[in-house]
């Protein structure tokens, strides 16, 4: 059996030293088909062995601290303290505990991670449209102890501009929270938009005062590294996690 090299992607940002970043791709696991081949969500129909070994293996090429604290996502704006709770049932969560890993799984939808500029605080949160238009960015910032502006923000990979086409009721749920996110949808066939959702989530995270957005140069869709729903249906999830190294 040939064994691939588990592969990730480390955030271009100014976190400080104590901070550690990164977002997995498809590649380095073990599960076979759609979810080949580091599938690391349970959720899925994958084979059970395969991705308590895919955890395994992420934990232990990483050298990572602890397991990481894995939620049970919903398309929420739930957000759930690290420290003060053992409720995963959450799309976003926040740690000030060196070693307690925030994660994160996706395969199309946005990932944002989140870390003060002290380094003394953490955050990860899952955003499709649904979460971006109730609000779980910014709940996610407001349940962090950190004022908005030291708080940095990395946005991991997500479908595209070009690729994530959404109906005009999206469109006018967005336009009318904010005219500003027309912008943001180009149509592209009769009531049929490509919606760009990094543009929407950068502009939803300056509004309530970050001033350090980085991230959003990755397509879920068209880039093989990663696992796309959009495209494959039957697939997996990739994870996005934050730590303050201890």
């Amino acid at each position: 059996m040939t064994v691939e090299t588990l592969e990730f992607i480390r955030p271009d940002w100014q976190a400080p030293e104590s901070i550690n970043a990164l977002c997995t791709t498809r590649l380095g696991g073990i599960s076979k088909g759609g979810y080949a081949s580091l599938n690391l969500a349970t959720h899925v129909a994958d084979d059970s062995e395969h991705i308590v070994t895919n955890r395994r293996r992420l934990t232990e090429t990483l050298q990572l601290p602890a397991e990481p604290q894995w939620l049970n996502q919903t398309h929420s704006t739930n957000v759930v303290d690290l420290d003060e709770t053992d409720n995963r049932q959450a799309d976003a969560a926040i740690t000030r505990k060196p070693g307690s890993i925030a994660v994160v799984l996706t395969a199309d939808c946005l990932p944002v991670l989140f870390c003060n500029r002290q380094g003394t605080e953490v955050a990860s949160a899952h955003a499709g449209w649904r979460g971006l238009l109730n609000g779980v960015l910014e709940q996610t910032v407001l349940k962090m102890q950190s004022d908005a502006a030291d708080i940095l923000s990395w946005m991991g990979p997500a479908i595209g501009p070009l690729k994530f086409e959404v109906g005009e009721e999206v469109r006018q749920a967005f336009i009318l929270q904010n005219k500003y996110n027309d912008a943001f949808f180009n149509q592209n066939r009769p009531e049929h938009y490509l919606a760009d959702l990094y543009s929407i989530a950068r502009l939803r995270l300056k509004n309530i005062g970050l001033a350090h957005i980085s991230g959003g140069e990755f397509c879920t869709y068209t880039d093989d590294h990663f696992f796309s729903y959009r495209k494959e249906k039957m697939t997996g999830r990739q994870a996005s996690l934050i730590y303050i190294k201890k």
